[in-house]
């Protein structure tokens, strides 16, 4: 029985001991919560007094370097500057980013109109070859009298075929540019060399012939053409029974103004092939 009544009595006094802790750790809770909600409303109220009077010291006379660090409303309002200060410089440069980001947007329709819905403005010109259509050659052959060198083309084919003007005309066998702008331009010439045959005695058998093709440039301003482009190659003239065949290619890009033509020259045009497969010229505004 005494056995019984130390562990009744043991029983009690552990129970007692844990009612009183945990009785202890409520009332610390309590207490500390209390404690911690005084002094969060403590702070808020000092942070809005300090924004409230952050003119005090301006009126009065300024404190040391030392006191401002020491002085937890001068630690308040620089935190709140310092975070403010952020989200606007944040801020900023998002809406320049976007801002930025709209003028490039809303540049690119000009260098690609069609992106809006608008084609661009075409201007481009492909002629071709055509029948009879080489001026006859001139009694004085030197460049001073006609201004360019070799014989010029005249009368190309502009509209069967595959032949087009797209904003630009073509007369007495020249292009006229119709606006300013950075052109390419293009022109190839077909030549058919007859052949000498076999007879002995044919000096022109030892000749070689000089094939070259001119682009020239006509302004408004200036009387005389300009030599744009040239291209040349020297060809022996057949022996055999059947004609030599070459072509001269060339092609580049200059600047032109308005009203501006250009026109196609070549040396030997009585040789020159005018299938409109092999021989053709023409021009397109690339920029």
């Amino acid at each position: 029985m005494a056995i019984s009544a130390s562990v009744q009595c043991l029983g009690l006094i552990t129970l007692a001991a844990i009612l009183l802790q945990t009785i202890a750790v409520a009332v610390s809770f309590m207490y500390f919560n209390k404690v911690l909600n005084t002094m969060q409303e403590s702070f808020s109220r000092s942070g809005v007094s300090c924004l409230i009077n952050s003119n005090l010291h301006s009126e009065s006379e300024e404190l040391a370097a030392e006191d401002k660090r020491s002085d937890p409303c001068w630690q308040f309002t620089q935190q709140l500057h310092y975070h403010i200060e952020k989200r606007m410089a944040d801020r900023f440069q998002n809406e320049m980013s976007i801002a930025m980001k709209n003028k490039l947007t809303g540049g690119l329709p000009v260098l690609n109109p069609a992106s809006r819905g608008v084609p661009p403005p075409k201007v481009a010109a492909h002629v071709t070859g055509a029948v009879s259509s080489i001026e006859p050659p001139p009694a004085e052959s030197s460049r001073s009298s006609r201004g360019y060198l070799g014989e010029r083309i005249r009368a190309w084919e502009s509209q069967r075929g595959p032949s087009f003007l797209e904003n630009m005309e073509l007369r007495g066998g020249e292009l006229l540019v119709p606006r300013a702008g950075l052109y390419y331009i293009y022109a190839q010439t077909y030549f058919r060399l007859p052949s000498t045959g076999e007879t002995e005695g044919d000096g022109r058998e030892e000749e070689e012939a000089q094939l070259v093709q001119y682009i020239y440039k006509k302004m408004s301003s200036y009387t005389v053409p300009i030599l744009l482009m040239k291209s040349s190659r020297s060809a022996c003239w057949p022996r055999g029974p059947e004609p030599g065949l070459f072509s001269l290619h060339q092609a580049g890009t200059a600047f032109l103004q308005p009203a501006d033509r250009l026109f196609i020259s070549v040396s030997n045009a009585s040789a020159m092939e005018m299938d409109g497969r092999a021989s053709y010229f023409g021009a397109f505004l690339v920029g």
